[in-house]
């Protein structure tokens, strides 16, 4: 049986590609090869770094405030600094940190509407 072995990517609509992407790279660092798009580099993942899949009941408000059908999650190595950087970008804060065993928490809404859910990870151990 053939298998996946991790995401492809992440794509989805918005209002202005353009302006979202570069918001993405002034305020999260993401490197852009086009005007709309960039690649994460693997050799760039730390030990405990992990690609998440889940489902969630069409009902949750996981996602909330936001109204789209998918959340987006990032690794970032720190939470609460990139919470900070991102609403002097115009993010909107979503709730507090939240630190659990297996790493830290923190959520914001970009400029267009999409929840973000950023992580730090920690061991699994």
């Amino acid at each position: 049986m053939q298998k996946v072995r991790g995401v492809g990517g992440l794509f989805f609509k918005c209002k202005n590609p353009e302006k979202l992407a570069t918001w993405y790279k002034d305020n999260l660092g993401f490197d852009l090869d086009g005007a709309t798009y960039g690649m994460f580099d693997p050799h760039a993942a730390k030990e405990h770094d992990r690609t998440v899949w889940g489902t969630f009941a069409a009902d949750s408000d996981y996602f909330a405030p936001s109204e789209q059908m998918f959340m987006f999650n990032f690794i970032v190595d720190d939470v609460a600094a990139m919470i900070v950087q991102v609403v002097k970008a115009g993010a909107t804060q979503i709730g507090e940190v939240v630190e659990e065993s297996y790493g830290d928490f923190g959520w914001f809404v970009d400029p267009e509407g999409f929840k973000v859910e950023i992580w730090s990870p920690k061991s699994f151990g």
